[in-house]
């Protein structure tokens, strides 16, 4: 992939500072050829924009909304990425994304959320940025937050 810098901004995105880790952990570490992130959170401006859980009940957090979270979290993926390899150049592929959806215990729309990320991640860096999935549903996430994405990627 080249220029990933340039195709972000072409999609009118930019890469945001990396949230602190709220723990003894790193934000992305890099083994050979694969970077793993941590989970990452939909902070924007170092804040989460929504809390609780998805769901259809009113006063929940609404799967568009949730998606829109889930896209977020990914592109905060990218950038805790981008730390251990200087430029988002270096991505190959795509290998894995696993995403966790705070879920009411009704929800089972978990695969259509977590495809906010999936899209993303394929607007950025085309056919490099199909992968393989998991959507889970969980009871609670850090913070209160809806969603939760986490990468694995294949970097040159």
């Amino acid at each position: 992939m080249a220029d990933v810098a340039a195709r972000l901004a072409e999609l009118g995105l930019e890469l945001p500072a990396v949230a602190a880790p709220a723990g003894d952990y790193l934000p992305a570490v890099r083994s050979g050829q694969l970077v793993f992130t941590a989970g990452q959170l939909p902070f924007v401006d170092g804040a989460l924009p929504a809390t609780g859980v998805v769901g259809e009940a009113s006063g929940l957090v609404t799967p568009e909304a949730a998606r829109d979270l889930a896209a977020r979290s990914a592109l905060n993926a990218l950038a805790a990425a981008a730390t251990v390899l200087g430029s988002l150049d270096e991505v190959v592929r795509v290998v894995k994304v696993t995403g966790f959806v705070a879920s009411d215990p009704a929800f089972t729309g978990q695969p259509g959320v977590i495809n906010g990320a999936s899209e993303l991640l394929g607007r950025v860096f085309g056919e490099a940025g199909r992968h393989a999935r998991s959507a889970v549903g969980v009871a609670a996430l850090p913070l209160g937050s809806p969603v939760e994405v986490e990468l694995v990627l294949e970097v040159a």
